[in-house]
């Protein structure tokens, strides 16, 4: 049964989107399927029809936030039907269905373009599960929920790295890369819309091409930079195991693909990377880090370190002190591990040591983080009194006042530039890059003078 709205009335829907910036993408294909088949969007879930959560379910405190935002939802507009969608409908669908109260529709991840006519039965008062079995199309999407000028374009889906503790594999399965081609047409439409930034993303960048044998990450920068236009490319996520150090010449040759990499290298300790699953160690990722400098001496480095991992001895955490201390990264996020269960590293340790080892984690996080904050500090501090194209964000109301971004700051993860503009009587305009100078830093942020 499909649900058809009345002559004068379209359906509408709200979509509340948790976790990373594949979801978002995912988000914002569901939007424009929804969209093109005749739905209403709507900003507010209190005017939509329909809910959509889009949910993560990578690690248990993206779970429980998935499961509470549902309930929260629920509970706001007990009339309202909601689908609960994304990464934890994925990997928990059968049990979803069975068990979470109050929900009529339970959505998977791989084919987000294909939600309309699923969620058409749900207004009509069906309610049932679907799971996609096939990796669908990226839609052009016309509405998104970054900033403006900014957008993420998911080169990718999965990943065949199989590290120990993690469950991306489980929910978004193998590597599968999407042809260059498309990806350039998708970039070339949004150039000619205004876009500015595009964020290359992918559960590992640097492997992108190799489950077809008909690309590389290399390759398509090459074929990103023959796009006409002023605009930055931005590469996350790249496993250090093997980081394509080719890309650094595109980097080199082409100031539009900025130098920053986001490489998670997770942990220094080869005995815990081992465990984990991956190949390299502290001395390997220093190595790495000192070409990338050399080569690009403006290089921005972030990365994501884990603590607490089964069997993380307390040598296993001064080796990675020592790593922090050395390498001096210009970003770093730090994870307590979370033990997932049907992961290879969920049997190295039962519950109840599990618990007992993360009070240990918590604190060698705090440490670690603590750190970084004279280490961020410190690398900030290199940029005050030079000259930086920023993306503006957003105006501050009342003031001659913006919030943007440099090539050396992510959206989302690191800090911000405050702009003052040279001009109350020409505001600046929103998605739009200015020329600024680094005047002052406040704590991990810039302040920068329009120039």
């Amino acid at each position: 049964m499909s649900y058809k709205s009345s002559p004068s009335t379209n359906p509408s829907f709200y979509i509340e989107n948790l976790g990373c910036a594949k979801n978002q993408v995912d988000a914002e294909v569901m939007t424009a399927a929804l969209e093109k088949s005749g739905w209403q969007w709507e900003e507010d879930a209190e005017q939509a029809d329909l809910i959509i959560v889009n949910t993560c379910g990578f690690i248990q405190p993206a779970k429980e936030e998935s499961i509470e935002s549902f309930f929260t939802l629920k509970n706001r507009y007990p009339g309202k039907k909601i689908i609960v969608a994304g990464c934890l409908a994925e990997r928990y669908g059968i049990k979803l269905e069975a068990n979470l109260e109050g929900v009529d529709g339970i959505f998977g991840n791989k084919a987000p373009e294909e939600i309309p006519q699923f969620a058409a039965e749900i207004l009509s008062g069906n309610r049932g599960i679907r799971i996609p079995e096939h990796p669908g199309r990226t839609l052009q999407r016309n509405r998104f929920f970054s900033y403006p000028g900014s957008a993420f374009i998911k080169v990718a889906e999965g990943c065949d790295n199989r590290c120990t503790y993690c469950s991306i594999p489980l929910i978004r399965g193998g590597m599968k890369s999407r042809e260059p081609g498309e990806i350039c047409e998708e970039i070339s439409i949004l150039v000619e819309k205004g876009f500015s930034e595009f964020n290359l993303v992918a559960q590992d960048l640097g492997s992108y091409g190799k489950d077809t044998g008909q690309a590389s990450l290399e390759q398509l920068l090459g074929s990103l930079v023959s796009i006409k236009g002023d605009f930055w490319i931005r590469m996350l996520y790249i496993h250090p195991d093997h980081f394509p150090e080719p890309i650094l010449q595109v980097c080199e040759s082409d100031r539009r693909v900025l130098p920053y990499f986001d490489i998670p290298f997770q942990h220094s300790s080869e005995r815990i990377l081992r465990a984990m699953g991956r190949t390299g160690n502290g001395k390997v990722y220093s190595k790495l880090i000192e070409k990338i400098r050399t080569t690009l001496p403006e290089a921005i480095l972030r990365s994501t370190l884990m603590v607490g991992f089964p069997g993380e001895s307390e040598a296993d955490f001064q080796n990675l002190l020592e790593f922090q201390e050395e390498t001096r990264l210009d970003w770093l996020g730090v994870f307590t591990y979370s033990r997932e269960e049907d992961t290879p590293a969920y049997n190295l340790t039962g519950p109840v040591k599990y618990k007992r080892t993360q009070k240990a984690a918590e604190r060698r996080k705090q440490h670690l983080e603590h750190k970084q904050i004279e280490i961020t500090a410190e690398r900030l501090d290199r940029f005050l009194g030079k000259k930086l194209e920023i993306l503006i964000e957003e105006a501050v109301e009342g003031e001659t006042l913006y919030i943007g971004r440099g090539y050396l700051q992510a959206p989302d993860v690191d800090g911000l530039i405050v702009v003052r503009g040279k001009d109350p009587e020409q505001p600046l305009e929103t998605g739009k890059r200015i020329t600024g100078k680094i005047v002052k830093r406040n704590g991990v942020d810039l302040e920068a003078r329009e120039i």
